[in-house]
């Protein structure tokens, strides 16, 4: 397992860098040492998010768990900050608030003062920028060793940017495909392609097989229904 600390490093010196290529590199060096269980995890939170969203837990909150005894010793693992984040975010019903605050303070006692700040950072979403993930996109394909193009297009179709991780640094290019554009749900408009007007986009959609057209006999042949 790989301790959380490594990645909060790593964190620190993509902050520490205005060089695009140093945080790709950074960012693609760490994800190669990870193993499979760890990718996707890792990926969301070096994007600035968690794979669980949301968790219910105010500023303040956050605030005063981290203003509790401070770990010595890096003791936490990926998996296990992980973990407990997800059992948080399941908390429900009569007297949420306080279980899910008194389950962060206990997270938060396991963690050294840089992991906390992290920590910190991350839940209220000051992590969270385009730019970070546009960035991961980059390291992700430099990582698994894929054409940046392949790796942003399954990026733009995808909910999850560390699924796509993992299906590329443990698949391989072929993983990729399977993300696809889906009915309703959106395409992450950082990472997708420009065209010049609304023509040219639906002539590339209708290269692509994405888009229905009719001329009022029916769809042409070679496109698909799903407009």
């Amino acid at each position: 397992m790989t301790l959380f600390a490594d990645l909060v490093r790593t964190s620190q010196r993509v902050s520490a860098t205005a060089a695009r290529l140093s945080k790709v590199r950074e960012l693609a060096s760490f994800l190669r040492t990870l193993p499979p269980a760890e990718i996707e995890t890792a990926a969301h939170y070096l994007s600035g998010e968690t794979p669980q969203g949301r968790i219910g837990i105010g500023y303040s909150t956050l605030q005063a768990a981290a203003s509790n005894a401070i770990a010595t010793a890096e003791t936490l693992s990926i998996a296990e900050v992980d973990r407990r984040l997800a059992m948080i975010a399941t908390i429900r019903g009569a007297g949420s608030a306080a279980r899910r605050a008194q389950a962060l303070r206990d997270l938060y006692l396991r963690a050294t003062a840089p992991e906390q700040q992290f920590l910190l950072r991350l839940l209220v979403g000051e992590l969270r920028q385009g730019a970070l993930a546009a960035v991961m996109v980059e390291a992700i394909a430099a990582a698994a060793e894929l054409p940046v193009a392949q790796v942003r297009r399954a990026a733009m179709y995808s909910k999850s940017l560390g699924a796509v991780a993992r299906a590329a640094l443990v698949e391989g290019a072929d993983a990729l495909g399977r993300f696809q554009l889906e009915l309703f749900s959106p395409v992450a408009p950082m990472l997708a392609q420009t065209a010049a007007d609304v023509a040219e986009a639906l002539r590339e959609l209708k290269r692509r097989g994405c888009v229905r057209v009719e001329d009022g006999r029916g769809a042409h042949p070679g496109t698909q229904r799903g407009r």
